[in-house]
C-alpha cells in the first residue's frame, strides 16, 4: 500500500501495482472515470489516463514522467484489467516494473 492524494485532497492508502526507478504506481478502488493510474515520485504525484496517456492532474519531473508513460504503453491491457478489478473491489494484480 502507498499513500496518494484522493479526490478529496487528503492522503489515502491505495494498493501499489508496480514500483520502478523510485516511482510507485497505484490505483484507487472506486475511483472516478476516466480509467487512470496514479504515480508518485518523491514529493510529486500525477494521475494519467490508462488508455490515452493524458495527464489528468499533477506533475512528475520530465524523466520520471517519461518512464511512467513508457511503462503505461507496455501494460495498457493489464492496467485496464486492474481498473475493472478495482471497480468491483477485487484484489489488484501486480504489474511488472519497467526494465
Amino acid at each position: 500500500m502507498i499513500s496518494l492524494l484522493g479526490a478529496n485532497g487528503y492522503s489515502t492508502r491505495v494498493p501499489e501495482i508496480s514500483r520502478f526507478l523510485g516511482i510507485v504506481v497505484g490505483m484507487f478502488y472506486n475511483d472516478h472515470n476516466p480509467p487512470h493510474l496514479h504515480a508518485a515520485y518523491g514529493d510529486h504525484e500525477v494521475a494519467i489516463g490508462i488508455r490515452d496517456g493524458e495527464i489528468l492532474w499533477g506533475y512528475l519531473p520530465k524523466r520520471a514522467l517519461a518512464h511512467v508513460l513508457e511503462w503505461r504503453v507496455a501494460h495498457v491491457a493489464e492496467l485496464d484489467d486492474d481498473w475493472q478489478r478495482a471497480r468491483t473491489h477485487e484484489p489488484l494484480r501486480p504489474i511488472e516494473p519497467l526494465e
